[in-house]
């Protein structure tokens, strides 16, 4: 399974990052552009759901900034489709602030995370510039010789962090890069409760209130996909009034 279905890397040095920007607001598409490209990235454009695919079609992006309330198709279809052929494909949504249940949706048909409107562009440009910052660290880890760090065992799951692949049953899981990058913390961290707040800083790094469903959809995501069954999770555990701690098979 490639890693990266880009047709280019962040190793071609004179490549600036391509960030795809779908949003069907000309003001708001106009000054997003203008801050990105003067942040040093490669702006590409669509104001439809159409267009959005088409261009993911044409050329895959390092990064999309995806609206959700799209002409022709909205923007939880095209994350929808968009995910399905590019697991890796780092997603942010952008969301009206009262929409609280968009920004849920959003996230359970995999993107990575939302930034609500009206925001600040600055806070963009660190939302955009950090998971990039990721991205670049997964390519380079994925393409370093490995290291001498030992794949973690957990029962019937091994995660080689060297090959940034995780294994069920002896059978690949396809993980985007936050859910592999969640899944890493939990569990060099086992048995140790820790916040949502706590989880946001040490994986997403970030620190912004209100993003407390990022990590509740990202853990129900990962669940599904490495639990026995999702209900009555065997590795992430809820702690109530706390957050979520990773068990050991053995753990009770």
């Amino acid at each position: 399974m490639m890693l990266y279905s880009r047709n280019t890397s962040f190793k071609d040095m004179h490549r600036a990052p391509d960030i795809l920007l779908v949003e069907d607001d000309l003001e708001l598409r106009q000054l997003v552009q203008k801050r990105l490209v003067e942040s040093g990235y490669t702006v590409r454009l669509a104001d439809t759901g159409k267009q959005a695919i088409d261009q993911v079609a044409e050329q895959v992006p390092d990064l999309i900034l995806l609206d959700i309330m799209l002409p022709e198709m909205d923007g939880l279809e095209v994350c929808r489709r968009v995910r399905a052929e590019h697991p890796l494909l780092y997603i942010i949504m952008l969301t009206a602030r009262s929409d609280e249940m968009d920004r849920v949706v959003g996230l359970e048909v995999g993107a990575d995370d939302y930034v609500t409107k009206p925001f600040s562009l600055s806070e963009l440009v660190a939302r955009v510039r950090s998971a990039l910052r990721r991205l670049k660290l997964t390519e380079e880890t994925h393409n370093a010789v490995p290291n001498d760090e030992l794949p973690i065992d957990m029962g019937n799951l091994r995660i080689d962090i060297s090959r940034r692949e995780v294994k069920l049953n002896g059978d690949v899981v396809v993980l985007t890069v936050l859910e592999f990058d969640l899944l890493v913390f939990f569990a060099r961290n086992p048995d140790k409760p820790f916040t949502r707040m706590q989880l946001l800083d040490k994986v997403w790094d970030i620190q912004y209130e209100g993003y407390d469903r990022t990590v509740d959809s990202h853990v129900q995501r990962l669940r599904a996909k490495i639990e026995k069954n999702a209900g009555t999770p065997e590795f992430i555990k809820t702690v109530w009034g706390v957050g979520y701690k990773f068990l050991k098979p053995d753990a009770e």
